[in-house]
């Protein structure tokens, strides 16, 4: 298969695994990819597994013709990528291997041998030529193993990713791309989350126009949306909305109380409703969902003064994968001494950023009037911001939300006429309650100023503890003159027809300008409410929050200058002049402080 006139896949196609890494069920088989280039000197990019000896060497001979390869590149050291090194090394015996230094202690413990005489240690930021065709290294770390290199070609811009942007399946078989992929990279990478963060933020620099993975499909269309997705899954975020219940039933009572709090889910508005037993249904599908899903349920037994032995071993898959930042419900029964509950809490109390629910439902051997009405009490609070989003069920009066102000962060979206806008604000307070009136102060620089003053309408969205730094990212570090800040959101609509945001908000209030207040710099909008709506009773994102929790703390290591405290950007200089602006989210210098 050519990839580009010089880059040609030399992988195989695996239907004889039933299990990969052994626990992993795949039912259409695994693709080992592996890939030649060809330029004044040639490279053969990583090996494959050990069962595939003969049929990799045939498909590299194929591509190489009468050459001979000059370098080996081993990117990653798992056995299903590098079991042929020394197969390879003994029928190429001039060729020099590539790969960093961590890796060649691995093929001493694996071979026997690191190919002294013949090898080439690259770390971070080396390079390598191979005429028309640079190499440039790049190191990524526990993504999954501590010794990966990915390897980025500036001339045809190709990124191998190694094990990045991998799934499950031979390539031989039709199938969804993100379904698989998501299995694979919550399985096995999902617990490196960080790391996968900061390769995402090295790729960004790159002009990546064609992705080359060691599983699955060569990726060369729509490359946003894979990076989206890795983007969600790396950052813990919420890839579809919904609610999932894992459940694990002996004599069918728990399952009866599960399949009544679904019916119930769904009448309420949930958008989707997924039930795992988890006693019967493929662990690794379970674990998938449990990160795919913004809330869960969990429902079990008491069992032997525990809980029943697959609910343990599903939370144990999510705690090793660091779930967080999800809202979790909690079902136990027991008939003399029920307790399930209180262990899978404690359990969970290592994850991050977990929101249990205040209902925990009950049940005593069987359903009764009491365990009836606590699952229509958490059905209630599980569904209360899909109630709120959809117009036919919304209290659109409840001015409840108005406790929802604090010294917090908001995004104030509104509408040029052409598109959705918004921005991040922190000066919001309540001036009056009769009428109730509210003040929301903006930066005349920003757009979404100019678009105020034009059309006196704004929505106010509550921020809430589970947004990521993405939220700040697409509506703080951008200008809604140039930029469509709704471009991978779907947002909802208020009365005003303005936006309001489908996640990450515990309230919105529609506001109309009755005054404005020139303040230099800034500009004051006396507002009353047209409306107003709790969508859930997670806390306020606050500043100092988003500081301690939200922010990424900012890479100064070796950095001499200064950084902003508002968004962590780095000027390098000596001095910071008295005007300067943070290009990124459009602060000045006395936003800033001497990196120590």
């Amino acid at each position: 298969m050519e990839i580009t006139n010089d880059i040609k896949y030399v992988g195989v196609n695996d239907h004889e695994v039933d299990l990969f890494e052994g626990q992993y069920v795949v039912e259409n088989g695994m693709a080992y990819n592996s890939y030649v280039i060809l330029d004044e000197k040639t490279a053969v990019m990583d090996t494959v597994d050990a069962r595939f000896t003969h049929e990799w060497l045939d498909n590299v001979q194929a591509a190489l013709g009468s050459r001979k390869p000059d370098y080996l590149i081993i990117q990653h050291m798992e056995p299903d990528h590098s079991a042929n090194i020394a197969n390879f090394m003994q029928v190429y015996k001039d060729t020099a291997i590539v790969s960093s230094e961590k890796a060649f202690v691995m093929m001493k413990q694996f071979f026997g041998t690191d190919f002294e005489d013949r090898q080439i240690v690259i770390k971070e930021g080396d390079s390598l030529s191979l005429g028309k065709h640079e190499l440039a290294f790049v190191a990524a770390p526990m993504v999954h193993w501590p010794e990966v290199m990915v390897t980025y070609d500036s001339y045809d811009k190709v990124l191998f990713s190694a094990d990045g942007f991998g799934k499950f399946g031979a390539l031989d078989v039709e199938e969804d791309w993100a379904c698989e992929a998501r299995r694979y990279y919550i399985g096995i990478v999902g617990k490196y989350g960080s790391q996968v963060q900061n390769l995402l933020k090295k790729a960004a620099g790159l002009d990546i126009r064609i992705i080359c993975p060691l599983h699955g499909p060569v990726l060369t269309e729509n490359l946003g949306y894979y990076l989206g997705l890795y983007q969600t899954w790396s950052s813990y975020s919420v890839e579809t909305e919904g609610i999932m219940i894992a459940y694990t039933s002996v004599y069918g009572n728990t399952k009866k109380a599960v399949e009544a709090l679904a019916a119930k889910l769904t009448a309420k508005g949930c958008p989707k409703v997924v039930v795992t037993d988890l006693a019967r249904e493929d662990m690794a599908e379970a674990v998938e969902d449990a990160f795919r899903y913004g809330k869960l349920v969990l429902a079990t037994t008491t069992y032997n003064a525990d809980i029943f032995p697959f609910m343990r071993e599903f939370i144990n898959h999510l705690t090793e994968r660091s779930y967080q930042n999800r809202i979790v419900g909690l079902i136990e029964n027991g008939s003399w001494a029920p307790m399930a509950a209180r262990t899978m809490k404690k359990m969970l109390e290592g994850c991050k950023k977990l929101t249990f629910t205040k209902t925990t439902v009950q049940i005593k051997s069987a359903l009764n009037d009491d365990s009836n009405a606590q699952l229509e009490a958490l059905a209630e609070e599980l569904c209360r911001d899909y109630l709120a989003q959809q117009d036919e069920t919304a209290d659109k009066n409840d001015l409840t939300a108005l406790f929802k102000i604090g010294y917090g962060l908001y995004v104030v979206t509104s509408n040029d006429g052409k598109k959705d806008n918004g921005l991040i604000v922190n000066t919001v307070s309540q001036v009056t309650n009769t009428p109730n009136r509210v003040a929301v102060t903006i930066n005349k620089d920003n757009y979404s100023h100019h678009v105020i003053k034009q059309t006196g309408i704004m929505n106010l969205n509550c921020l809430s503890t589970d947004a990521p730094f993405k939220v700040f990212e697409t509506f703080g570090f951008q200008s809604g003159r140039t930029a469509d800040k709704f471009a991978e959101m779907k947002p909802l609509r208020s009365d005003n027809g303005l936006a309001f945001l489908p996640r990450y908000i515990n309230s919105f209030m529609s506001l109309k300008v009755e005054q404005y207040v020139d303040l230099d710099t800034h500009g004051m909008f006396i507002c009353t409410i047209t409306e107003a709506r709790v969508i859930s009773n997670i806390d306020t994102m606050t500043y100092t929050y988003y500081q301690n929790q939200v922010k990424p703390k900012p890479q100064t290591e070796g950095k001499k200058g200064f950084v902003c405290v508002v968004c962590g950007y780095i000027y390098e200089g000596d001095e910071l002049p008295e005007d300067y602006v943070c290009p990124l989210c459009k602060h000045g210098a006395a936003d800033f402080e001497p990196i120590e």
